[in-house]
């Protein structure tokens, strides 16, 4: 899948994170094996997206074509996991959350203007 649209669809996953992780009532239980099981039923396909969009970002990166270092897409990267993550285990606090949304989207925004040019 092209990098462009691997982008945006992160950026919707990561906004449509971001909107469960405020909208859902917590803590949840983490011993629960259903919750277990559908977590990990309904990350499977965003972790996969996200490892895609790795692989592409990385490969757009080292060809130099890019004003992001490599380092900043394995950060995202890590970022955008752990944002699928926390949306459903509501373990950390908002700040930290929105911290780590918000830096997403300034690397995913960079990857799709460096891509226009």
């Amino acid at each position: 899948m092209p990098l462009v649209k691997l982008t945006e669809q992160l950026k919707t996953l990561i906004d449509e994170r971001h909107h469960h992780f405020i909208n859902t009532e917590g803590p949840i239980d983490k011993s629960d094996r259903s919750f277990f099981e559908q977590v990990k039923k309904e990350t499977s396909p965003m972790f996969e997206m996200n490892l895609s969009w790795r692989d592409e970002a990385e490969a757009f990166v080292k060809d130099r074509r890019a004003s992001v270092h490599p380092n900043q897409v394995k950060s995202t990267h890590e970022n955008i996991d752990m944002i699928i993550l926390h949306s459903y285990y509501l373990d950390v606090d908002l700040k930290r959350f929105k911290e780590l949304h918000q830096s997403a989207h300034y690397v995913l925004d960079m990857i799709l203007d460096d891509s226009k040019e």
